[in-house]
């Protein structure tokens, strides 16, 4: 079997399903099970439900009805007749949705969330395959709730990988095309878990893995990985080829192309991942897979922008010890802070750091304590893998450097605008 996989961006609005449709044509769908994200911006929606649930806002209504007006006109787009089964079964979910909220007693957060935002999956699903049926492929759609199985961590939960392998082995039809939900899970009570953001790509990989598939391919709304971010850099160029090795690197400093949590079950049983255009589907894209490091060998370059450099020094210039890292990095963990980056002399030590969930401000406060703190805002970490001395002067070029580290591969420049 091959897994597809198609985000958010490629089913955004009734073109994008219908482009679906046609990209199927074009490359096969017999022994095929697609994996599908949300429509658009759809989970971004259903947050602002989950947040307006939890704050008792009277907006909690129209947030809902912005989340129905926005599916109804895709399938007004879709569909000829509005009697069709598609709408009744999209309600169905919109009903079960407006259940949960008046009959939750929950207050974890986490919980209710995962409940609310997994709305945005099943009800794309629903649209996608009644789309499909009608204009002639014939689906089965798979509830991934009933397939993947997980713990109870809510927001991050963690795959039982024996017990899915043998509800995947069951409940996959062959010679058809399958479609079914990225990011979801259930836990042992037969409530929704989400895998974390990105999870639908590594939905794809559980997948592949369980039925060992042919291949995944992720499509999406460019040509296929690219050696920079062509909204930070001229002149990006395609790879073609990628080894898992380098792309778990590449991922681990900040490439948003794939997740290495994805990358580990295809590399266990070497199923080649490509990432394609949605757009021009019959071009090769990127292969992520067993073989040569980067096809062509390029600079890669990564950029982290809104990042903090904090430097801490001891206060009395004594010297600052495993212990003191220790207990660094375990506030650091407290606090849900980010490190990209870490630098430590005899008696300083700095950090480049992602404050996410807006903590730095406390944890400042605990640092002051035992050290001197000093800190720059809004700095920009760049990452080039393969470096060379041309492609460290394009990135410093401009710009105010604070802190370089080189390693045999990869070289780190933060630097502040000039």
């Amino acid at each position: 079997m091959k897994i597809f996989k198609f985000g958010g961006a490629s089913v955004k609005d009734a073109a994008g399903i219908k482009n679906v449709y046609s990209v199927l044509e074009q490359v096969g769908y017999s022994d095929v099970l697609l994996v599908v994200s949300a429509m658009g911006k759809t989970t971004n929606a259903l947050e602002v439900v989950v947040g307006d649930y939890f704050s008792k806002s009277a907006s909690l209504q129209s947030s809902i009805q912005e989340v129905k007006k926005y599916h109804n006109q895709i399938l007004l787009d879709l569909f000829e007749d509005d009697k069709h089964a598609v709408f009744a079964a999209v309600n169905a979910w919109f009903t079960e949705l407006d259940y949960f909220l008046g009959h939750n007693k929950s207050p974890n957060y986490n919980f209710v969330y995962d409940q609310i935002v997994s709305m945005g999956e099943l009800i794309s699903t629903t649209i996608l395959s009644h789309y499909m049926n009608y204009r002639g492929i014939k689906t089965q759609w798979v509830d991934v709730r009933g397939l993947i199985k997980t713990d109870a961590t809510y927001r991050d939960a963690e795959v039982d990988w024996e017990v899915t392998q043998k509800n995947i082995s069951k409940g996959v039809k062959r010679k058809m095309l399958n479609i079914s939900q990225g990011f979801l899970g259930a836990d042992d009570n037969g409530f929704t878990t989400t895998l974390g953001r990105e999870g639908s790509d590594y939905t794809a990989a559980i997948f592949a893995y369980c039925l060992g598939a042919e291949s995944v391919t992720i499509w999406k709304d460019v040509p296929g990985v690219m050696n920079a971010d062509p909204r930070y850099f001229e002149n990006a160029r395609l790879l073609n080829q990628i080894s898992y090795r380098e792309a778990i690197e590449l991922a681990f400093y900040g490439a948003s192309v794939i997740h290495p949590k994805t990358l580990q079950p295809l590399q266990k049983k070497e199923i080649p991942l490509y990432v394609k255009s949605f757009l021009e589907p019959l071009l090769p894209g990127t292969s992520v897979a067993k073989g040569a490091d980067l096809e062509p060998q390029l600079p890669c370059f990564i950029v982290k922008k809104n990042q903090l450099l904090v430097s801490l020094s001891s206060i009395d210039f004594s010297f600052i010890v495993e212990d003191n890292i220790s207990e660094i990095f375990a506030l650091l963990h407290q606090f849900k802070i980010k490190v990209s980056l870490i630098q430590n002399s005899a008696i300083s030590f700095s950090v480049c750091i992602e404050d996410k969930f807006g903590n730095f401000d406390q944890l400042k406060s605990i640092l002051a304590k035992k050290f001197r703190v000093a800190y720059n805002e809004n700095v920009s970490l760049y990452t080039i893998r393969h470096f060379n001395a041309q492609a460290a002067q394009m990135v410093e070029e401009g710009k105010t450097v604070l802190l370089k580290q080189i390693s045999r591969e990869t070289m780190q420049i933060i630097t502040k605008e000039a």
